[in-house]
């Protein structure tokens, strides 16, 4: 009994959340208020509650950001870093296609001491806009472990790393990302479709699931027209 009525209160929050963004009176780019207030309101636990915002993520309803809340992205372009700027594109709506250029197992001693693993997965993929222009460049590292390391005779399920890492058991949850500017290298650059030396944005990022363990270690390289930082600051919600 406890469990249904969970399961009702939960099903209440994610339909009126929902009843609010298709309606208008919660608009992209909104933040949502913070978890205690909405909990207070609905008269649902916090568990209950981020299980609703959980599904709603899912959904494509709102994206989440640490530090800055939750983020109303049901017809906007708003890009949930927390996804990685691949999946983030991919969620956003924007007209662009995924091309993989490499799925396979690499051994990384370099990196043993630093992820606790020298096994990992490699995987370096482009984004393609509607005009045939490479719009960035990725590079995943991930470990090799818990059936990760048949990706490559296997690959990614619904063409996604981040549903295909939650299907083997990784969830992001904490991690940090890096980003700055650098030309591009012969390499890089001709992947890219543009000349040495061009200045694209460089993002690098870590991330480590709920269990503390290290789930991957993703380069991108953004370019600059259509790539732009935004930092949301003020009291939090």
């Amino acid at each position: 009994m406890t469990r249904q009525v969970r399961f009702d209160k939960k099903t209440q929050v994610i339909n009126e959340l929902v009843r609010r963004i298709k309606s208008g009176q919660m608009n992209s780019g909104d933040l949502l208020p913070g978890e205690n207030m909405l909990a207070q309101e609905f008269n649902v636990s916090r568990g209950t509650l981020r299980e609703a915002l959980l599904e709603l993520k899912r959904r494509k309803f709102i994206a989440t950001q640490t530090g800055v809340g939750s983020i109303v992205t049901y017809d906007g372009f708003s890009l949930d870093q927390r996804a990685g700027w691949a999946q983030a594109l991919a969620d956003s709506g924007a007209s662009v296609r995924t091309e993989t250029l490499r799925l396979v197992a690499v051994e990384r001693p370099d990196l043993e001491v630093r992820f606790g693993t020298s096994s990992f997965i490699a995987l370096d993929r482009r984004r393609i806009d509607g005009q045939g222009h490479v719009v960035s460049l990725e590079r995943a590292l991930i470990p090799a472990v818990d059936g990760l390391e048949h990706l490559p005779r296997d690959g990614l399920l619904e063409q996604s790393l981040t549903v295909t890492m939650a299907a083997h058991g990784f969830v992001g949850d904490k991690g940090d990302q890096w980003i700055g500017a650098e030309p591009l290298n012969r390499e890089d650059a001709t992947l890219l479709g543009r000349e040495p030396g061009s200045v694209f944005l460089k993002a690098v990022r870590t991330t480590f699931d709920r269990r503390a363990r290290f789930m991957e270690h993703v380069e991108s390289l953004l370019d600059p027209v259509h790539f732009r930082l935004h930092l949301a600051f003020g009291s939090s919600t």
